[in-house]
């Protein structure tokens, strides 16, 4: 999480859902943010990356279903959960929900106290998924099926990332000595 508080994004075309679920979640600890569209609901990601997002499935133009499927296309949003809290009831409205990447589905009129556990525990296990097991003392990662791999192998094994060879300052010095030799 990069902010003090997690924050949230609310994605309603209703302003009162809006603002019910504005003040029930800064109420209860949360920065909000608010969109009223799927386009709105997108900007707001790109910029501010937060920490969960409550999104509606009926709205104009670009429904939740699309939303959720961009955001989790996207390599720097796709981990974001995403909860649909919405008043389409029917189990293939259920299921589409979580094939299109929804972790969880809260209908309404939905209960302010369940929503509020459910939205806790999808931040505790986004925190969770973030940890990484490293050995105090040979800095080894321990990867998902418990092997323990240099954190270079892991790096390049879980990311896009493309290692370049070179030496710090600390290792030439170790190396050479004197880390002044090359300005001489």
């Amino acid at each position: 999480m990069d902010h003090e508080k997690p924050l949230i994004l609310a994605v309603d075309d209703n302003p009162q859902n809006l603002q019910f679920l504005g003040k029930l979640l800064s109420d209860n600890g949360y920065e909000v943010g608010m969109a009223q569209n799927g386009q709105q609901a997108l900007n707001f990601v790109k910029k501010n990356n937060p920490d969960l997002i409550l999104l509606d499935i009926m709205m104009p133009d670009m429904d939740g279903y699309e939303v959720c499927e961009r955001i989790k296309k996207d390599f720097f949003s796709q981990q974001i959960p995403i909860i649909f809290l919405t008043a389409m009831t029917g189990s293939q409205d259920i299921i589409k929900g979580f094939d299109k990447g929804g972790v969880d589905y809260v209908t309404k009129p939905f209960n302010s106290a369940e929503l509020l556990a459910r939205i806790k525990t999808h931040i505790e296990i986004r925190i969770l998924r973030g940890l990484l097991p490293m050995c105090s003392k040979c800095k080894k990662i321990r990867d998902d099926e418990g092997f323990w791999k240099q954190v270079d192998s892991y790096i390049e094994e879980h990311s896009q990332v493309i290692f370049a060879q070179g030496i710090c300052p600390d290792c030439l010095t170790n190396l050479y000595g004197d880390k002044d030799w090359f300005r001489k």
